[in-house]
């Protein structure tokens, strides 16, 4: 990496006028003491004024022409850097979600974290607008794990042995380090850890092609790194509240883990999570009902976004 940092930055959007102003506007600061190369705004078919915006706030806009997913949006954004000579006259590329706005330096910061040999991805710390921080580091998936966060609760399973997937301790969100993967709503990965991994894997469409991405990097030796001195500010949340995206995140969640372990395996965590989403489905919560309903009804699982 060179002494004064280039970064690209990719920024994902769907309908995303509402909060793409402030993230594009975010940068300039967030890459404070780096050259900001390029920046692109992948768009999955936006009907609302993201494309006018982002072409007004100076970036390339690249239209998928439907709306494709995350994984498919950041794909064209790094071809497109690819195609214009842009990736190999950058160190990292940045991957954004359109609500998270990066504050002073914090790019900059993640690029001097990839300095380090091994490191392939860097994430900051997420914090909320009124600057609590999310817990958005994670544990490999296990069949211990989602049993107990079946029966008592993510929170409490990590209080309880370590066993959730979340890691919820406010201490470990203070302390850089190496994770095991991370929310995808931002982070930067080196371009040789770009162009060794190659694509993110689409099938996913949204949620877990980040773990998946994360877990096939630490299975070609490179490491994910927590920088806590990296802040980005996210608003998300949304599949806590929309049965429909919190049934594909559920069932992404049992179709990574089958790609990566044999069938008994997989068949014990696919009825830890439809345990844990029944009883919470018996207590009135409609996502859970949502995700009960795809787990045990294939025909009923999303298998493209709505355009």
């Amino acid at each position: 990496m060179s002494e004064t940092p280039r970064i690209a930055v990719v920024v994902v959007t769907y309908n995303s006028a509402r909060v793409l102003a402030d993230c594009l506007e975010s940068l300039a600061a967030g890459a404070r003491g780096a050259d900001l190369v390029r920046v692109i705004v992948a768009d999955n078919a936006s009907r609302d004024e993201s494309v006018p915006l982002a072409e007004r706030a100076g970036a390339t806009v690249v239209q998928l022409g439907r709306n494709a997913g995350y994984a498919a949006a950041i794909n064209a954004g790094v071809a497109a850097l690819d195609r214009e000579g842009h990736l190999g006259r950058v160190d990292a590329v940045a991957i954004l979600n359109p609500d998270c706005r990066t504050r002073e330096g914090a790019l900059t910061r993640l690029a001097a974290a990839l300095r380090a040999p091994g490191r392939g991805i860097a994430v900051p710390r997420l914090v909320s607008p009124d600057g609590h921080t999310h817990p958005s580091l994670r544990r490999a998936p296990t069949v211990r794990g989602a049993l107990a966060e079946a029966v008592i609760g993510g929170r409490l399973a990590d209080r309880v042995g370590r066993l959730g997937e979340v890691i919820t301790d406010p201490r470990r969100y203070r302390t850089p380090g190496a994770a095991t993967w991370a929310t995808g709503a931002a982070l930067l990965v080196s371009v040789a850890a770009v162009r060794d991994l190659g694509p993110w894997d689409e099938s996913f469409l949204l949620y877990s092609e980040e773990t998946e991405y994360a877990l096939r990097a630490a299975d070609r030796g490179w490491t994910l790194w927590y920088e806590p001195e990296a802040v980005v500010e996210h608003i998300g949340g949304e599949a806590n509240v929309n049965p429909v995206l919190a049934a594909l995140l559920t069932t992404n969640r049992v179709r990574l883990f089958r790609r990566r372990r044999g069938p008994v395996s997989s068949s014990a965590f696919y009825l830890a999570v439809v345990l844990g989403e029944a009883l919470r489905a018996l207590a009135g919560r409609r996502t859970a009902r949502a995700s009960l309903v795809a787990l045990l009804r294939p025909s009923r699982r999303m298998r493209v976004l709505p355009q």
